[in-house]
């Protein structure tokens, strides 16, 4: 049975609070900030993140295509609605704090959410302190890009 516990903990071992900004596209003017939280795991782990999307009511699972030699293929459980991040996901780990490492970059994810919550993101001074804060998230993790490929690897099921 999964509960409230055991996802703080697979989050802790498996879970990421990621930030990507976006640039201006050809048509649109300001840059967007997206918000992202997800659990990857192996192939063969797929029924156990229907469950935590159950327990959340929320959220997708998709499947990732890995082309790195040392990875392989692997499914990820995946919230990036804003209202979902907003009202129910960071209250969710507000309430059932992690216990790892991953707290710093939740916190830090909690206050990127607040600055998109107030449309701070949409000036200058507001856009800069989400980078600011961004630089310091997952620090552990290999260094990532500030642009990503708005298809990337992932396909749904």
């Amino acid at each position: 049975m999964i509960d409230a516990n055991y996802i703080v903990g697979l989050t802790d071992g498996e879970g990421c609070f990621y930030v990507n900004v976006r640039p201006p596209g050809v048509k649109k003017f300001n840059y967007r900030v997206e918000t992202h939280f997800y659990i990857k795991l192996r192939r063969d782990e797929y029924p156990l993140l229907k469950k935590i999307q159950e327990f959340f009511g929320y959220g997708a699972i998709y499947f990732q295509k890995e082309k790195r030699k040392n990875h392989s293929a692997c499914y990820r459980y995946e919230v990036n609605n804003r209202n979902d991040i907003i009202n129910k996901l960071v209250p969710f780990f507000k309430k059932y704090p992690l216990q790892g490492k991953k707290q710093k970059d939740f916190q830090i994810f909690s206050k990127i959410v607040e600055i998109i919550n107030r449309n701070e993101h949409l000036n200058e001074k507001g856009l800069e302190k989400v980078r600011q804060l961004k630089s310091i998230m997952n620090q552990r993790a290999r260094p990532v890009r500030e642009i990503r490929s708005p298809g990337g690897n992932a396909t749904k099921p």
